[in-house]
């Protein structure tokens, strides 16, 4: 792992959320390695949706974090290789609601008409956002940290002393590992699982506002469209479950009709590392100095940056 105090910095999970952090990092001057259980493409992060919106997160500091995350992903948009683009859509509540205030917030949020809305919507709005394909921006973050002569050390710990001695500080971003490592129990995991399809012309995203088991959404990225969801808080299981991607892609049928005989490609399983407040904050276990960078829920990608900012500051080492 290098000799004592080699690295400013030792970032420990390779996610969206570890990625990001050891860029944000490496990018003010530090020097930076990265150590994980898994690569960055067997992580949690990879089985995500994933569009920008706070979801299944709680903590005050969600909407900066999310504003912070929505602007950096818009100057990605322009770079083909990062595998973000900017994508129009709606998203519809069921009941009749105002529209958070991260909505409102975007540039061309406009509200829906009672006419255009779905069967079974009272009320949505239009806007655009972030849609990430997340296997290629994770190979992105990737190559922009070996620019950066970021390593990305692949091999599981047992405790954060084992590797204390390697860096000025250690960067948590182990996500349900948390439970282990710190430990910490308040963390659990939300099992969710996506239906990935041929895409059979769609070019915009629909999402239901709503935080209860059964999601509705659909996410176009290029020639095929990822169809969501499910959360199931405590279930650890990764295996696909067919009776409820069926129920998945007939929810988002109900909604664009084209969908409901589209090729699936693939059933993804992730679980989700859900916590009562996203923790973000200086700690010492066993005399190592740590920064704590998890329990981001569904809002992995939608935190990324923001988060990482914090991180730095926390820090104190730019």
């Amino acid at each position: 792992m290098g000799s004592v105090g080699e690295w400013d910095a030792l970032v420990v999970g390779a996610g969206v959320s570890g990625l990001t952090t050891a860029v944000r990092l490496a990018e003010a001057g530090l020097r930076v390695r990265v150590r994980a259980a898994r690569p960055p493409l067997e992580t949690t992060s990879a089985a995500a949706g994933a569009s920008w919106g706070p979801y299944m997160v709680s903590d005050p500091r969600v909407l900066p974090w999310s504003e912070q995350t929505r602007l950096a992903l818009e100057k990605l948009a322009g770079d083909t290789a990062s595998g973000v683009r900017l994508v129009r859509g709606m998203e519809a509540a069921p009941q009749p609601m105002e529209p958070p205030s991260w909505v409102v917030g975007v540039a061309d949020y406009e509200p829906c008409r009672p006419e255009e809305l779905p069967h079974g919507y009272a009320s949505g709005w239009r806007y655009t956002i972030p849609l990430v394909n997340m296997p290629q921006y994770l190979e992105y973050l990737v190559l922009r940290l070996r620019t950066l002569n970021v390593a990305i050390e692949i091999g599981a710990i047992s405790s954060f002393k084992e590797v204390g001695g390697s860096a000025r500080i250690l960067v948590n971003c182990t996500g349900l590992g948390s439970r282990f490592l710190v430990p910490d129990d308040e963390v659990f995991p939300t099992r969710g699982q996506l239906v990935v399809v041929d895409n059979p012309g769609i070019d915009t995203f629909f999402q239901d506002h709503a935080e209860h088991a059964d999601l509705t959404y659909f996410l176009p990225h290029g020639s095929r469209v990822v169809l969501g969801g499910d959360a199931t808080p405590g279930s650890e299981d990764l295996t696909p479950d067919p009776v409820a991607a069926t129920a998945i892609v007939e929810r988002c049928a109900a909604v664009e009709p084209l969908l409901r005989n589209a090729r699936v490609r693939r059933i993804l399983v992730g679980l989700r590392p859900t916590r009562p407040q996203v923790r973000v904050e200086s700690d010492s276990i066993d005399g190592v100095p740590v920064i704590h960078n998890y329990g981001h829920g569904g809002s992995g990608l939608t935190l990324s940056w923001g988060c990482a900012d914090e991180v730095l500051t926390l820090s104190g080492l730019q």
